[in-house]
């Protein structure tokens, strides 16, 4: 279908059904703002409404909301390309003049290229702008009464939309579109629609500026409703509708929703997938998965012309069977995520998947288990051969484990790489593996990888994804970087299916020693370091060219055995979607060299703003801003700001995230060796969430400025 808007009474038919229910929602009690031509003032506060939620642990009231939203998103997949339309629609029920900020996720690799406001039957357009830019148009169209949406990215999958100055009994509709690329292994294809942000952890270490402590509040604006009070609401927290229309090119066959019930009609090469319920919450991530009714496709070619040039996406995926080729011997470092944030499910999927890679060593084998919450253990001092007493001992380690405290990853990330290769020596032959298993819910993502480019290479890093809502711009990012590849293991049912292929990856050597050529043309291709490829794991090589023509040829090693894969350019299917992709992925280089320090930040702002300006995105350093040019809030009305809350990611559980922590397990009775491991904790600093780390910069700021202010006192008295 078309991706021109058109207003529509059935644009959100479930979730705006659902918001004309007597919906009961919460939201975070920020400090009413009270504006006029004259400037904001805080509102009265007139205490806790009725029926009044709170937030255990956290002692915050929740107020009922006056805006409530709901979500539709509409996906059209073609060939191996998916375009996404997400809107947001924000009903004003009180007799207030309201600002809405909502934070939530997208697809870590897509591209937003469109903003759409619709008030009553006008449609305003967003455009790009540079990010300071666009929040200063937001801004002095909020303060003179007039309708505007504002769309920044905080992460590559984490995005707010703000929508000023909705009146009494309005709803406006903010609509955005996005597309990314379908991922595809070992034949099955997937997409991944995020539907909900979990609570970020921020390292205090990391907040040494006012733009550090401004990022962190960016990423934990919106307050977490307890699930155990959400249950008492009618209709759920933000209802979202969901509905796919699935052309891939071929006859789908194994079509699987992995997480929600689904109705599936249509043809074999056109299905449409509609949720079962007409909404569900937003609490945990959609997946869709399906394969050819015929032979495994090789390769997929696509191309799009445009004024600026021609664009090229081609899928290369080397041999599945890669049986016969030798199995060296691994140096294996395993290191679990159990802080607070994987308490519940989680934790249980991430024992349950590392006792099942414990299981898959072998004698010729060394490993080694770290865990981290806050604190840090090695389970042995060095790697060690893996003997079947030593790894019973990694079996009883792992199933000790209970989740509590901060997630502290980086020291555990830069032991596990320290470690990695200590007990096989120097020998070339030793595969050295890392295997990474946590939700990955903090925020700084720039120093872990860093920190594998400072290996070198000499590790290959496998991240596992756990839970229904994991960091997934984090997992692949380190993925890509350490050489490894992103596996996700979102429910308890699913370790064995999900850990099974990544063992299988973890036990044969990958296509190294990647190479591009273009024979008769040249293209300017992304990423701009080749990756290692596994086995029925695609390489997916994005270009641009003045003239597309000639032979693309990849070519690389398997097991010292040459591997050559030949492509003609001329061949490639005409897709939409090509240019967006291509500079999305040219910006993840950015952001790749930026965070290996090979580019520092003025340069890569300043480059990262170019390309999202030239390509009509949203980015780091761009944003997409629409506003009504007809002002519509009586001068002198006040204006409330509501952040608006986020369900509690399923299978999280609320008091290992937000209540007291929970005393560690120091062994118990009969567990002497337990005991031991224990006893090489290392300590690092104790805090359950980032909250309490921006306080204390927030007080530390706030006690340098009153005391530069009694200096300055004394001089003038003096």
């Amino acid at each position: 279908m078309p991706h021109s808007f058109a207003f529509r009474t059935c644009l959100i038919p479930a979730a705006v059904l659902a918001l004309g229910m007597p919906v009961t929602l919460t939201v975070h009690p920020t400090a009413a703002l009270a504006a006029d031509d004259a400037g904001d003032e805080p509102a009265p506060d007139d205490g806790p409404a009725a029926g009044t939620l709170m937030l255990r642990g956290q002692g915050i009231t929740q107020a009922l909301p006056a805006v409530r939203l709901g979500t539709d998103m509409e996906v059209n997949v073609t060939g191996q390309v998916a375009r996404v339309r997400v809107t947001q629609a924000f009903r004003n029920t009180s007799d207030k003049w309201m600002e809405a900020s909502y934070l939530y996720p997208l697809s870590q690799d897509g591209a937003v290229d469109s903003l759409k406001m619709v008030v009553g039957q006008r449609v305003i357009i967003g455009r790009i702008q540079p990010r300071e830019k666009a929040r200063a148009v937001y801004e002095q169209a909020k303060a003179s009464g007039r309708k505007a949406g504002l769309v920044e990215q905080q992460r590559p999958n984490m995005f707010s939309t703000m929508v000023a100055n909705v009146g009494p009994g309005e709803t406006v509709l903010i609509a955005i579109e996005y597309q990314a690329p379908v991922s595809q292994a070992n034949g099955t294809f997937s997409l991944r629609l995020p539907l909900v942000v979990g609570p970020r952890y921020t390292p205090p270490h990391t907040l040494l500026s006012d733009a550090a402590v401004a990022d962190a509040n960016a990423l934990t604006a919106a307050p977490v409703l307890d699930p155990t009070l959400g249950a008492k609401l009618k209709g759920g927290l933000n209802p979202t509708s969901i509905v796919v229309r699935l052309a891939p090119g071929f006859d789908v066959a194994n079509l699987i929703s992995r997480y929600h019930r689904v109705n599936v009609s249509g043809a074999q090469n056109d299905r449409t997938v509609r949720l079962a319920d007409a909404t569900v919450p937003a609490d945990r991530d959609f997946v869709l998965e399906w394969r050819s009714a015929s032979a495994d496709p090789t390769l997929g070619l696509f191309a799009q012309h445009t004024a600026r040039g021609d664009y090229v996406m081609a899928s290369v995926t080397p041999p599945a069977d890669l049986s016969a080729l030798p199995t060296p011997p691994r140096e294996m470092v395993f290191v679990i995520d159990n802080s607070g944030s994987m308490g519940g499910d989680s934790m249980d999927e991430a024992k349950a998947s590392l006792i099942h890679a414990l299981g898959s060593l072998r004698p010729q084998d060394h490993f080694n288990v770290i865990r981290f919450d806050d604190t840090m253990t090695r389970l042995f001092e060095h790697s060690v051969a893996a003997t079947p007493d030593q790894v019973a001992l990694a079996r009883r380690f792992a199933g000790s484990l209970e989740a509590q405290g901060g997630t502290e990853m980086l020291p555990a990330l830069r032991a596990a790489l320290a470690d990695a290769g200590s007990g096989g020596g120097s020998d070339p032959d030793v595969l050295r593996q890392i295997v990474f298993l946590t939700d990955g819910e903090i925020s700084n993502e720039r120093e872990m990888m860093a920190a594998i480019g400072a290996d070198g290479g000499r590790s290959h890093v496998f991240m596992v994804g756990i839970g229904s809502a994991p960091n997934d711009y984090l997992m692949e990012r380190m993925s890509t970087i350490g050489g490894g590849v992103y596996t996700h293991v979102g429910a308890p049912g699913e370790v064995a299916a999900k850990m099974m292929p990544l063992l299988d990856v973890l036990s044969h050597p990958a296509v190294r020693d990647l190479s591009v050529r273009v024979e008769g043309g040249s293209l300017d291709l992304t990423p701009s370091r080749l990756p290692d490829v596994y086995a029925g794991r695609p390489l997916v090589l994005v270009g641009r060219s003045d003239h597309l023509a000639g032979t693309l040829t990849v070519s690389g090693r398997i097991g010292g055995k040459l591997w050559e894969r030949r492509v003609d350019l001329a061949s490639a299917l005409p897709s939409p979607a090509v240019e967006k992709l291509w500079a999305s992925r040219r910006i993840t280089d950015i952001e790749a060299d930026r965070a290996l320090g090979k580019m520092d930040d003025t340069a890569a702002d300043a480059e990262v703003e170019r390309v999202g300006m030239e390509n009509g995105i949203v980015t780091g350093r761009t944003s997409l801003v629409a506003v009504d040019e007809t002002p519509s809030r009586p001068a002198g009305a006040r204006l409330t700001r509501e952040e608006l809350p986020i369900n509690l990611p399923a299978g999280w559980d609320f008091d290992s995230l937000f209540g007291q922590a929970a005393q560690r397990a120091a062994g118990g009775e009969g567990s002497g060796d337990l005991a031991a491991m224990q006893a090489q904790a290392l300590e690092l600093p104790q805090t359950a969430t980032g909250f309490l780390g921006v306080i204390g910069k927030g007080c530390a700021l706030l006690l340098a400025g009153l005391a530069g202010l009694a200096v300055l006192m004394r001089r003038r008295a003096a």
